[in-house]
């Protein structure tokens, strides 16, 4: 948890970051960058689309609408903040010659979105209307 509390302190003080250990390839950084963009981008996709469930199923019922459109914007909320917390967590392996960080985050972020897919297909195939 110290860890953690470290690390979020770290997402507003990157300068901080630079203090360790030694400068890596410069690519390898811009590596990490595009990365933490990509999940960005992936957070961004998942709250346009629980936007995008909320207003554009009306006659959903309201409880699944809800529950779907919360389940993506959820997603994307822990996107974002896992995005900018592995970006500290790699670039501070790479200046310290440490393997990076693995982490369960994309599989659980997988199981999710299927899960809300799959939940999409029923609402399709059964047509649940309110």
């Amino acid at each position: 948890m110290i860890e953690f509390v470290r690390n979020v302190r770290l997402w507003f003080a990157p300068e901080q970051v630079k203090e360790e250990g030694s400068t890596p390839d410069y690519r390898f950084s811009l590596a990490n960058e595009r990365t933490f963009l990509a999940w960005l981008r992936t957070a961004l996709a998942l709250i346009g689309g629980g936007f995008a469930v909320d207003q554009f199923l009306p006659d959903l019922r309201w409880g699944w609408r809800v529950g779907l459109a919360l389940a993506l914007l959820a997603a994307g909320v822990l996107c974002s903040l896992r995005a900018v917390n592995h970006w500290v967590r790699c670039e501070r392996a790479m200046r310290r010659g440490e393997d990076l960080p693995s982490s369960r985050f994309p599989a659980l972020l997988g199981v999710v979105v299927a899960v809300v897919a799959l939940a999409m297909v029923l609402v399709v195939l059964v047509g649940w209307e309110g």
